[in-house]
């Protein structure tokens, strides 16, 4: 999408000198300012082609905005940049899934092998990474044998986790139950997580996602009022339960409360674009027309091309 002048126009005016902490690409993701983080970026990039780690930030940008094809070729250069980062190789294919997701079988099929190569590396390079074994295993989990998934694969990941992270560990036996249709251990899984996360908001987010693809829909509702409570481990599980409540038609102020909550300190794992495109349309199913159009144009001051930001602020406006 072509930008507008004026957004181009005041790009120009940004200052291209040596950036506060405050500004910083890295917090501008965090903050959900995509806009200002890709412009910064590409500055750096210009005086800095070398860097990988500005590369990396911009594919982050551009995950961030679902631009799947302009995140993987940002991702490909800081892994050529800097090969031995973990975090270079985990994000690269985070990208490649995405956008195997996207694409048809044959093409998928192709991406899917570049995942699995990705989060390979990735654990690799660094065992004790989380995020690198919790991403792997649920590609084995999800993926079929002929692109090198399998359950067995995902397990040794799950098995991994459990000596230092079990929370992470938990959840991946949970997925690993539910791909066996054992909705029971999927359960108890899910629940150890809770425990082991020391009732931490993301695991009863998990819980209450089990439960709403479950048709469980009274206990995730009770399941997400119990995570508003709880610990804040990851500030994003605030927004994800309210999408989870406005998917099921469940408790629309509980959900409008949370992401309010959730937008004074949101954080890269849940874009502040997005949050403010979900409020948007929550407060328009509350008759909000002018708050929900408030949160729409506020959406599109940190990412002016975000398509569905557009066009719920069309249908309010009309």
């Amino acid at each position: 999408m072509k930008p507008p002048r004026l957004f181009l126009f005041l790009l120009l005016l940004l200052p291209v000198g040596p950036m506060s902490a405050a500004e910083a690409p890295k917090q501008l993701l965090a903050s959900g300012h995509v806009d200002e983080a890709i412009v910064r970026l590409e500055q750096e990039i210009k005086h800095n082609p070398n860097d990988p780690e500005s590369h990396n930030l911009l594919c982050r940008a551009y995950f961030m905005l679902d631009e799947w094809d302009h995140a993987i070729a940002a991702c490909e250069r800081a892994v050529d940049l800097a090969p031995q980062q973990s975090v270079y190789h985990l994000w690269l294919g985070r990208a490649y899934g995405e956008k195997a997701d996207q694409a048809g079988v044959f093409s998928a099929a192709g991406l899917a092998k570049k995942v699995r190569v990705s989060f390979e590396r990735a654990v690799e390079l660094d065992p004790k990474s989380s995020e690198a074994r919790t991403d792997l295993g649920e590609f084995y989990a999800e993926a079929p044998g002929i692109v090198g998934g399998g359950k067995e694969k995902a397990r040794a990941q799950a098995d991994a986790l459990m000596t230092f992270d079990p929370a992470r560990g938990h959840w991946l036996l949970a997925r690993i139950d539910e791909k066996n249709k054992d909705a029971v251990a999927a359960e108890r899984n899910y629940r150890a997580a809770i425990e082991a996360s020391h009732s931490g908001a993301r695991a009863w987010l998990d819980l209450a996602n089990f439960y709403f693809y479950a048709h469980r829909l009274d206990e995730m509702e009770r399941t997400i009022h119990t995570l508003e409570s709880s610990p804040v481990d990851h500030p994003e599980a605030l927004m994800h339960a309210a999408g989870i409540l406005a998917r099921a038609g469940r408790d629309h102020q509980a959900a409008i409360r949370l992401l309010r909550r959730y937008l004074t300190s949101p954080v890269e794992e849940g874009p502040a674009f997005k949050a403010h495109d979900q409020l948007g349309q929550l407060l328009e199913k509350q008759g909000d027309r002018k708050g929900a159009a408030e949160e729409f144009r506020a959406a599109l001051a940190l990412a002016h091309g975000y398509a569905h930001a557009e066009e719920d602020l069309k249908q309010v406006d009309h």
